[in-house]
């Protein structure tokens, strides 16, 4: 073989061994890119799902903060509304109560409220003898009432009336001093405690005790109402 010839067929596998190269570094190029390309969509990925996570938790946490923030703000709310009612309550109790002096002071009202207080409780105790307990300042008008008691008694419950004991060692509280009824001493603003003989039947039919009746009875509309009320009358 001539030289031309074997230097022919040299370059001619320089030829093809370059392109084999060049096609198969072109391969490894594409190759690399592709593999870089996906290894870079997984890292955006992760990042990606990092970024949020991370806005759902500061979400959950914001979201949290305004629920904690919104039953605060909610309790406080309650909290102001219910002293309100409160006050609005205890103005109410002050006012009647004062009403209540007004009607002990009165002492032709007062005294035919004793005595209806009285056979009332006569009426519901109905026992054999009864312990009555009042104020000291009203032990005359209990004392004179006696007589009535037992003649109304009688006619409303067509049974003969028990026998009567006005308690003359333990009285009930004074009223209230000059009028304040927003005191912390004990007081009573009129009435009576009616008791059985051997004391295992108690009946406090005090205007006190009334009062309070009535305000446990009326404390759903109470609540509702959003200013001070006076107390017109007691009966």
């Amino acid at each position: 073989m001539k030289d031309a010839d074997v230097s022919r067929q040299i370059q001619q596998m320089i030829r093809f061994i370059r392109q084999e190269a060049e096609e198969k570094a072109n391969e490894i190029s594409v190759a690399a890119e592709e593999e870089f390309n996906i290894e870079k969509l997984q890292l955006l990925e992760a990042e990606k799902r990092k970024i949020r996570q991370e806005y759902d938790r500061k979400a959950k946490q914001i979201d949290v903060r305004r629920k904690i923030e919104y039953s605060t703000q909610l309790n406080a709310s309650r909290i102001k509304v219910l002293q309100a009612q409160d006050d609005a309550i205890n103005s109410m109790k002050d006012a009647a109560r004062k009403a209540l002096l007004r009607v002990s002071n009165d002492k032709k009202v007062y005294r035919k409220l004793i005595k209806d207080m009285i056979v009332q409780g006569l009426l519901r105790l109905r026992e054999p003898s009864v312990l009555i307990r009042c104020r000291e300042g009203d032990r005359k008008i209990v004392e004179s009432l006696l007589e009535e008691v037992k003649k109304e008694y009688t006619e409303k419950s067509k049974v003969q009336a028990p026998n009567i004991t006005l308690d003359d060692r333990v009285f009930l509280p004074p009223p209230p001093k000059n009028g304040a009824v927003d005191s912390h001493e004990p007081s009573c603003s009129g009435g009576v405690v009616l008791a059985s003989e051997d004391g295992k039947i108690v009946l406090e039919n005090t205007l006190d005790a009334r009062l309070d009746v009535i305000f446990r009875q009326k404390l759903p509309e109470a609540c509702l109402i959003k200013s001070h009320s006076k107390v017109h009358s007691f009966v």
